[in-house]
């Protein structure tokens, strides 16, 4: 069965969590201070969608597109983007809270990080070459195994990346970071 196709649609201060967010492709639609927390995402595609003030936290994203989906001042805590659908995956996240996320193994050239916090996020074998962390807090944020090629971590903090293990030519950094790339060799920087 094909699914509908939703088009061009506001979504506002709606409970998804009593009332299932239809499998559709949705594009160009607007969420706006929705609550889809815990609810099933799986198999629906978003293309050129924006959502704002919305509550996303732990929701199932099995199969899921994003497609050109901007996130603005949400809530994404524990939600699992490696089980998205990767064709053609493109987000851009602003002001959100997206502790223990989790983005292992995407292809994420250029998403666009800014002022989000991201505790604990893990992005384990993840390609963020050109990306921006722009004023976000990467508290235990994991980076193992990753592309960090060209990206810029000039603004953020908290992070602890080890160079060894991640590849980072041409990424940026201010020299207030530094701490964040010596930690394992226990080196005092002041």
């Amino acid at each position: 069965m094909p699914k509908s196709f939703i088009e061009s649609q506001s979504f506002t201060a709606q409970d998804f969590t009593t009332s299932p967010l239809p499998v559709a492709e949705y594009e160009d639609c607007r969420f706006t201070n929705c609550n889809l927390a815990g609810t099933d995402l799986s198999d629906i595609a978003f293309v050129e969608c924006r959502f704002e003030g919305s509550d996303l936290s732990n929701a199932k994203l099995k199969g899921t597109a994003f497609k050109s989906v901007r996130f603005k001042d949400c809530k994404l805590l524990g939600l699992q983007f490696d089980d998205c659908n990767p064709f053609l995956l493109e987000m851009n996240f602003e002001g959100c809270s997206l502790d223990y996320a989790v983005f292992c193994q995407l292809k994420l050239k250029g998403i666009q990080f800014k002022r989000c916090q991201l505790h604990e996020a893990d992005f384990t074998e993840t390609d963020l070459s050109n990306a921006s962390f722009d004023h976000c807090d990467l508290d235990r944020a994991v980076f193992e195994n990753s592309n960090l090629e060209g990206a810029d971590f000039r603004t953020a903090s908290n992070y602890h990346i080890d160079p060894a293990q991640n590849r980072m030519k041409k990424a940026r950094f201010s020299s207030m970071g530094l701490a964040g790339l010596l930690g394992k060799y226990g080196i005092l920087i002041d």
